[in-house]
């Protein structure tokens, strides 16, 4: 994201129903104290609570990967989370704001499937982090990881798409010691997973001082009004053009991509986001979960340049400048806004009328309040008959199409670039 304004299978073990689930859940994980009587001490969370907190937040995150499924299972309207009673269950408002998120979600299935778009199976694992107690209030942290198999109805498609992200639950526990979800929410700074319902919610701009290091980003309204140069002078700035935005209407109309008009090597950019969609390159720093918005436009501009950008070496403020490496990095190659900037600023990028245009290599970015300043960037890595596939991070997400991040964002603003 802002990364934002510095901007950035296995099956899930099957639950068995209540009978199943209930079993384990209350001989093999139960906790230390009797869940049939009031408890005056602070309840432990031991090992084995542990693991019923994983079981309960992988049949959660497994309900709404099937919601965006549908029809695959006989049972599909009893969620998985039912087999969960008695010593750790949802609260009655985490229940609410589950059946309200796989509401969204059937809905947003349905949409996408209009636009042509289905899956023909999911997968999601989680795993259990770190587990804070204080009181009686538990907060685990989790990661979920969840794969999505295209069903062909192009007949193109990408075989999967998929996401990792983290989350952080809260589990309060009764008078009797027994542990309720009562929270749910992203980690991480920002939450872009295709199962999230949520519209992320803007990054303050963090303010840069000389002394800051070349992850900081000024602000837009102090950076706007003026370019400092390598030599230290100051000049009147011409070097924050705005992007026209593109429609996001389906279909586009016809641009088809020249790939060998720029030399630029597309098929190394695709492939180099692919290969560090999850599993970041140590050639530079990771910004994801840093405090400043993200890693999106840190990793777009590394496939840039593994596809051919070349270097423009510089004073890190300056958006007609653009460089990166695990010692310093432009605020052009890690900030959203700066990279586009940067990008008209250079001529390395045109602008296209409609996000369906966009062909391998092409960037999108996106405003998702509307106030004119853009928060995340993405890359294309493939297309398949008029509809391109993105691959970013913050949250880490490979072969996401451009239909279905339009269906979770309707009223934000796109802006896509031709590289």
């Amino acid at each position: 994201m802002k990364s934002r304004r510095i901007s950035r299978t296995r099956r899930r073990a099957t639950i068995f129903g209540a009978a199943t689930a209930s079993v384990i859940a209350g001989v093999a994980m139960l906790p230390n104290w009797s869940a049939g009587a009031a408890v005056t001490d602070d309840p432990t969370v031991d090992a084995k609570t542990k693991a019923t907190f994983q079981r309960l937040a992988d049949a959660v995150f497994t309900d709404r990967t099937e919601a965006l499924v549908g029809g695959g299972r006989k049972d599909r309207n009893k969620p998985r989370t039912d087999g969960f009673s008695g010593d750790v269950r949802l609260s009655s408002g985490t229940a609410r704001s589950q059946d309200s998120a796989l509401s969204k979600l059937d809905r947003r299935r349905g949409e996408l499937a209009k636009l042509g778009e289905k899956y023909s199976k999911g997968n999601t694992s989680v795993t259990l982090g770190a587990t804070n107690v204080k009181g009686r209030t538990a907060k685990a942290v989790v990661t979920e990881t969840t794969t999505l198999t295209y069903q062909k109805v192009r007949g193109s498609e990408p075989g999967t798409t998929g996401f990792q992200v983290r989350h952080e639950l809260t589990f309060t526990a009764d008078r009797r010691g027994d542990w309720q979800l009562t929270g749910i929410r992203p980690a991480d700074e920002d939450n872009l997973a295709v199962n999230e319902t949520a519209t992320p919610a803007p990054v303050p701009a963090p303010t840069a001082t000389p002394s800051a290091p070349a992850s900081a980003t000024p602000t837009p309204s102090a950076s706007a009004s003026a370019s400092a140069t390598a030599s230290g002078s100051v000049k009147a700035s011409t070097t924050t053009p705005a992007a026209p935005k593109a429609s996001t209407s389906y279909p586009g109309p016809a641009n088809p991509k020249d790939f060998t008009a720029s030399g630029l090597d597309y098929k190394a950019m695709a492939d180099y986001a692919k290969r560090y969609w999850s599993d970041y390159n140590p050639a530079y720093p990771n910004f994801n979960g840093a405090g400043a918005g993200g890693d999106c436009t840190n990793f777009v501009s590394q496939a840039l340049k593994e596809g051919g950008w070349k270097h423009v070496p510089g004073y890190v403020y300056d958006y007609t400048r653009w460089f990166g490496n695990a010692e310093i990095q432009s605020h052009s190659f890690i900030g959203v806004n700066e990279w586009s900037w940067f990008a008209q600023n250079s001529k390395r990028t045109t602008s296209l009328a409609n996000v369906y245009q966009m062909d391998v290599g092409d960037v999108l970015q996106v405003d998702f309040d509307r106030d004119g300043s853009k928060d995340h960037t993405m890359i294309v890595t493939s297309r398949s008959k008029g509809v391109p596939y993105l691959t970013y991070h913050s949250t880490n997400t490979y072969s996401r199409s451009v239909s279905s991040i339009i269906a979770s964002y309707p009223n934000a603003s796109y802006y896509a670039y031709r590289t």
